[in-house]
């Protein structure tokens, strides 16, 4: 089988690539290239984000890791679709007073579509896509459909980003580390003499200043409550997230928390914890794995960020390409823009972009 491996530069890919090899596939390896070489960063941050001044040495890092497995390497150009389609829906979202997740974005639209797409063009020949990622991917001879399924080591299980692939992307994917642990992958790597054994994972999209990406000029604004009593001034909505507790820079008698927004006015909207709770929300754009939306109200486990533990919902259809989660115990923090995934045990039903909280 001839297989092309996402290398990212990191440990996760690097092993995914030499245990695709050590299974006797035939191995190319590939860097897609994202960052924006034309804008200027203003407050580049010394951390490691997937969107990243860093590229160049990742790059270095996985043509390095090439040279060990002796596999070919090449370098693919998905820069101009990452602005268009990520950059761009992440700077609408933000001006429309929500938090988008850019990586569930990128997932379905550049790394497992845009970026093998390109490879195919540039020349590249492989039958199947693999990546690093900790989840799984099963047929199912039954319903002749392809599933997603959480990674073994539910620590660092990911498939919460890739609740949006549809079936044609998951027949065409390869996740060899969806069963192992991340402690067993660091030790493959210092085993087999990969120099990334003990790399730091990448921090998050991008670790800079979000107004490097954003490029919205300050437009001083209020921090208001509820009832509309003003506490203090910022320089934008855009600027903060739901659930924010940190950074605020206005005291009370208790810890303050961001709310949500009145975009017209510029407002940021804050209470105290016992005013960040919801009890259900509605979420659009929706993707079912299976192909096969809800037809009636199921009992499952929903996520309503990457970090959390599922929780017990119930989940119903309630109109075109909309869904209304209940939640069994209230939820704290839901932003709109987010995605909210719904889990039957270990398999991934689907989900949608949050649209609204109650």
């Amino acid at each position: 089988m001839k297989v092309l491996v996402g290398l990212s530069g990191g440990v996760d890919s690097a092993v995914a690539a030499y245990l695709m090899k050590k299974a006797g596939c035939d191995v190319i390896a590939a860097t897609m290239s994202i960052w924006d070489k034309e804008r200027p960063f203003s407050a580049l941050s010394g951390g490691r984000g997937c969107f990243s001044l860093h590229e160049e040495k990742d790059i270095e890092s996985a043509r390095e890791i090439c040279k060990i497995l002796e596999i070919p390497y090449f370098v693919i150009d998905c820069a101009a679709a990452y602005k268009r389609i990520v950059l761009e829906n992440f700077k609408n979202e933000y001006k429309s007073g929500r938090t988008p997740n850019p990586c569930i974005l990128c997932n379905a639209a550049i790394k497992f579509r845009a970026f093998p797409d390109a490879a195919k063009q540039a020349g590249l020949d492989f039958d199947k896509f693999v990546t690093g990622h900790y989840a799984r991917i099963v047929f199912e001879k039954e319903t002749n459909l392809f599933r997603l399924l959480k990674g073994t080591d539910l620590k660092k299980d990911q498939s919460y980003f890739l609740y949006r692939l549809n079936q044609e992307q998951l027949a065409h994917t390869l996740l060899p580390l969806g069963d192992k642990t991340k402690a067993q992958i660091r030790q493959t790597a210092l085993d087999a003499g990969l120099p990334v054994g003990n790399k730091p994972d990448s921090q998050d999209f991008y670790t800079g200043d979000l107004n490097d990406i954003l490029q919205f000029p300050a437009k001083p604004g209020h921090f208001v409550t509820k009832d509309g009593k003003i506490l203090g001034m910022h320089l934008g909505f855009w600027n903060y997230t739901v659930g924010q507790r940190k950074g605020l820079g206005i005291s009370a008698e208790k810890p303050l928390y961001v709310l949500g927004f009145d975009k017209e006015k510029n407002n940021v909207i804050v209470g105290f914890e016992d005013q960040n709770v919801c009890h259900g929300l509605t979420a659009s754009m929706l993707n079912w794995t299976s192909g096969k939306a809800l037809t009636r109200p199921v009992r499952l486990t929903a996520k309503i960020r990457s970090a959390q533990t599922p929780v017990s919902a119930t989940a119903a259809v309630s109109g075109p390409d909309e869904i209304k989660v209940d939640f069994e115990t209230p939820q704290r923090g839901i932003a709109c823009g987010q995605s909210v995934v719904l889990y039957d045990e270990q398999l991934v039903i689907g989900g949608g972009i949050i649209r609204s909280v109650f």
